[in-house]
């Protein structure tokens, strides 16, 4: 069950680089809000109808939970803005592994301090190798963005001339 979980998650971190991509082109052409307020628009529908098709029964509705649980939401708001922005200006490739690296951190903070009501898992040695690989990751890809994009640059600045 864990190797389907793990697939599972590939997978939404594959869906989330083909929305970031599109999502990039879409607000370019009609504003970054307007292209986030799309994304949340049709999420709201789909999820809508999940709900009311799909979700079983809970003990506890949204209304009951503890309030601080409810602000989870609002941080897809900056994700999606920040996503349409980025891979506009640095592309797909690194905005994605900047997010990712983001959420790595992040992820073993919350873990190392057991934060948000987890349950602690200790920050080793393997954590922190995980940290440098993807930050070294994240040179290399963009260094070699910022490389082909100088060297389309010049190319085309070369072209002008001709």
């Amino acid at each position: 069950m864990t190797i389907i979980m793990i697939l599972l998650a590939v997978m939404g971190g594959a869906t989330l680089s083909i929305q970031a991509a599109i999502n990039g082109q879409l607000g370019s052409k009609v504003g970054v809000f307007k292209s986030a307020f799309l994304t949340f628009s049709v999420g709201a529908l789909v999820t809508g109808l999940l709900i009311f098709f799909f979700e079983p029964k809970h003990a506890l509705t949204l209304m009951d939970v503890p309030k601080w649980q409810l602000l989870g939401a609002m941080f897809g708001v900056p994700y999606i803005v920040i996503m349409v922005l980025a891979v506009q200006r640095i592309g797909t490739a690194v905005a994605t592994v900047a997010v990712i690296f983001g959420q790595l951190t992040m992820s073993m903070l919350i873990d190392n301090f057991g934060w948000l009501g987890n349950e602690p898992i200790p920050f080793s040695m393997s954590r922190l190798g995980a940290i440098v690989c993807l930050g070294i990751a994240l040179f290399f890809i963009y260094s070699s963005s910022r490389t082909i994009a100088a060297k389309e640059k010049t190319f085309g600045q070369a072209a002008i001339k001709d």
